[in-house]
């Protein structure tokens, strides 16, 4: 059966209130063959986002029509390993919010998302030829995924040259960046046969956004942040420079600018060589 996440924007939204939505939820759902896993919520956006089991859009949203009212914004089929992928296998309270891991507090759904991309990999491929060329992607899926485990970072999906991955915190994505580029340096300086520069990129936001996708506009933002960063320099949104406030780390403002697919200029961030503990 297809998995449909949606979005409620419900201002002054309560713990509460919406527990007492959600059993309503699960006392219906059974009449139109639909299964409310579980749900996130930002109290600080009012944000609500609802993940079911359903065989149509309109069957998860008679369920809510029929419970309780609170009809949702917006339904979008999700795919399951991509969603786990962002979101990680979370646990649930007794009231089916999902939970942040660790801390038991209820996750507020916003992720991190982050690219890499090796500079120059057609130009060295061509240059020295697919053996040696294939060595520098391993060396670089080596070093990222090093990386990524020593943060608890997941990969959603490798590009290629590069991969794409997310994190439950904008710390953590910005630690597991400057350790990407800490490795990569050393390993320069040791002037390595094939030493690998990388570019990286990095935002943050809520699963359902302005598009039809899964952290459409995150992933885009970070993306383009990738793109245009410079060799060995990681670029961040400017929702991860604020998510990393009083965490000492430091960046760098970069000033607004023009991104394609966004229309209005993005303000950019670049962080620090050394900016937070290895």
């Amino acid at each position: 059966m297809p998995l449909y996440m949606d979005i409620h924007t419900i201002e002054g939204v309560t713990f509460d209130a919406l527990a007492k939505a959600h059993a309503a939820d699960v006392a219906e759902q059974g009449k139109h063959g639909v299964e409310y896993v579980k749900y996130w919520v930002n109290q600080e956006t009012g944000k609500v986002f609802c993940l079911c089991h359903a065989p149509t859009p309109e069957a998860a949203r008679a369920v809510h029509a029929n419970s309780h009212g609170i009809v949702a914004e917006k339904i979008i089929e999700v795919d399951p390993e991509m969603l786990d992928g962002f979101m990680g296998v979370v646990g649930v309270n007794a009231d089916g919010a999902a939970l942040a891991p660790g801390a038991g507090q209820r996750d507020t759904g916003i992720r991190s998302v982050m690219f890499t991309d090796i500079v120059g990999s057609t130009e060295l491929t061509q240059s020295m030829g697919d053996e040696a060329a294939m060595e520098m992607l391993r060396v670089h899926d080596t070093v990222v995924r090093n990386a990524l485990a020593a943060v608890g970072g997941r990969e959603v999906k490798h590009t290629g040259d590069g991969i794409m991955a997310c994190f439950f915190s904008a710390v953590a994505a910005i630690q597991c960046a400057t350790r990407i580029q800490q490795e990569l340096a050393d390993r320069r300086s040791r002037n390595e046969t094939h030493p690998i520069t990388v570019r990286i990129g990095a935002a943050a936001g809520e699963p359902v956004e302005q598009g039809q996708d899964l952290f459409g506009s995150t992933v885009q933002l970070a993306a383009r942040l990738c793109a245009r960063a410079e060799p060995g320099q990681t670029l961040v949104s400017n929702a991860i420079a604020e998510l990393c406030m009083g965490k000492a780390i430091v960046f760098e403002d970069m000033g607004e600018a023009e991104l394609k697919g966004f229309s209005r200029p993005v303000r950019l961030h670049a962080v620090r060589s050394g900016a937070c503990a290895r």
